[in-house]
């Protein structure tokens, strides 16, 4: 039975939380602060824990990155009443398993938390490597992590990008918004390049203490600092020979910055506590989802060390620029999800279509995956209906004035620009319907409005 800690400061939805988990079978149990959490996981242990994010003496953020440090291994996820889409975005940026907003419903509650088990537990499953104790590193399925070709002018130059690079053993530096797929990306490369068949070691470094750096990249001997109970491997020497891939360098520290460099420029470590130095032969991936020129100008980035991870650069775009790829990376995500979750959902309906083309997708691929995912959990039919979105895709209906699920703009005048299209297409209404960008309801909506025959 999973234990569940739910930390909420609403005595009476969480008693109410804590009955519909235990009627579900997880084994729960409640704080009702951060202080209180922080009692109760010092002796118990727990499988997931379910925050709100704001709390009488903290914020859930805060207090899901204070876990996720101390108990790297246990999902996190934060309930918000306030239904921030940024908010969210930047809770799962700082490690969040998912979040929930408020008011849910009980079949998203459970649909959450059963995702954040899965995945928590294929993680554990997965990671085989010799650093597989440390709570940076992550080792994924390559089913996981297959690199998904596009069709718009952007996956087509980072394809060209990708395929050009991966041969060479250049340092590449990947530049996009959170969510874009940048460690796909950087594993692509090494699927393509000689060194395939060595490791592929993917590093966050937001996620690693400055005082704890250079035992983490470099390993450490046994008593060489207080807490050194064994020999431990670094980083750089699990990838000898492979890959080693650093996420969000740009939150290294300025301390760390030079101990990277060093390494990178000499190709030899030295673990913390020995006078032995080790060769190491890796090629670097980096990535990033700040301008490291600016931070340079600022002096929060050294310069040599940017030249010296920035001989390739690629750009990878995010969700908005690249349109024509969105229902490829959703039907995609909707066969994976099939295959995860036992089901056999066929696709989309022509209104969800029309709204996924009409949101703007903060979260980039990795938000539509997560959508879809649970979307799919939760469609009882052959087609993922708009009753089963997140609430967020309407919030940001009725931000846009005058917008609908199936708006959309033709030209000043849609009429002469429908007949233009039947005309174009010998009346074909479903490809009528591509050429003007909308959907084949939309289609007969329209022509019904205006009595086109």
């Amino acid at each position: 039975m999973p234990k569940i800690l739910v930390i909420e400061d609403d005595i009476s939805f969480c008693k109410l939380l804590e009955k519909f988990l235990t009627k579900n079978k997880y084994e729960v149990s409640v704080a009702f602060s951060a202080s209180e959490a922080r009692a109760i996981i010092k002796n118990e242990s727990f499988d997931l824990i379910l925050t709100d994010l704001r709390l009488p003496d903290s914020d859930g953020i805060g207090l899901m990155s204070e876990f996720k440090n101390e108990y790297p291994q246990v999902p996190v996820i934060l309930m918000t009443g306030y239904s921030d889409v940024n908010t969210a975005v930047k809770a799962i940026k700082n490690g969040a398993a998912d979040y929930i907003s408020k008011p849910f419903n009980p079949d998203e509650v459970l649909l959450v938390i059963t995702n954040a088990l899965q995945t928590s537990k294929e993680e554990q499953e997965e990671i085989e490597t010799p650093v597989k104790q440390k709570k940076a590193v992550k080792k994924t399925a390559s089913t996981e992590n297959e690199f998904v070709k596009g069709i718009s002018v952007a996956s087509k130059k980072l394809l060209d990008h990708i395929q050009l690079v991966s041969p060479t053993d250049m340092s590449v530096l990947i530049i996009g918004e959170s969510g874009t797929g940048k460690e796909i990306i950087a594993k692509s490369i090494h699927q393509q390049s000689q060194r395939k068949n060595n490791n592929f070691i993917a590093v966050d470094c937001g996620a690693i203490p400055k005082e704890l750096a250079a035992s983490e990249f470099f390993g450490h001997l046994k008593g060489s600092f207080t807490g050194a109970i064994s020999d431990k491997m670094g980083y750089f020497e699990a990838a000898n020979g492979g890959t080693l891939f650093l996420d969000e360098i740009g939150n290294l520290s300025y301390e760390n910055q030079i101990q990277l460099l060093r390494a990178l420029q000499e190709r030899k470590i030295k673990p913390v506590g020995s006078n032995k130095e080790i060769n190491v032969d890796i090629r670097i991936i980096t990535a990033t989802n700040e301008d490291l020129r600016e931070a340079v100008k600022n002096g929060d980035f050294r310069e040599d060390l940017y030249h010296r991870i920035n001989e390739f650069s690629i750009q990878s775009p995010s969700l908005k620029d690249r349109d024509e790829d969105l229902m490829v990376f959703a039907d995609y995500f909707l066969e994976k999800a099939n295959q995860q979750l036992n089901k056999d959902v066929i696709g989309f309906s022509p209104e969800v279509v029309s709204i996924f083309q009409n949101y703007s997708w903060p979260g980039n691929l990795r938000e539509l995956q997560n959508c879809v995912k649970r979307s799919t959990l939760l469609t009882q039919g052959d087609f993922i209906e708009s009753d089963v979105l997140p609430i967020e895709f309407f919030q940001a209906e009725k931000q846009k004035p005058g917008f609908s699920s199936t708006s959309f703009s033709l030209s000043d005048n849609e009429k002469e620009a429908i007949i233009q299209a039947l005309n174009r297409t010998q009346n074909n209404k479903s490809e009528a319907a591509k050429l003007l960008k909308i959907t084949r309801k939309t289609l007969y909506n329209k022509l019904k409005q205006y009595n086109i025959d």
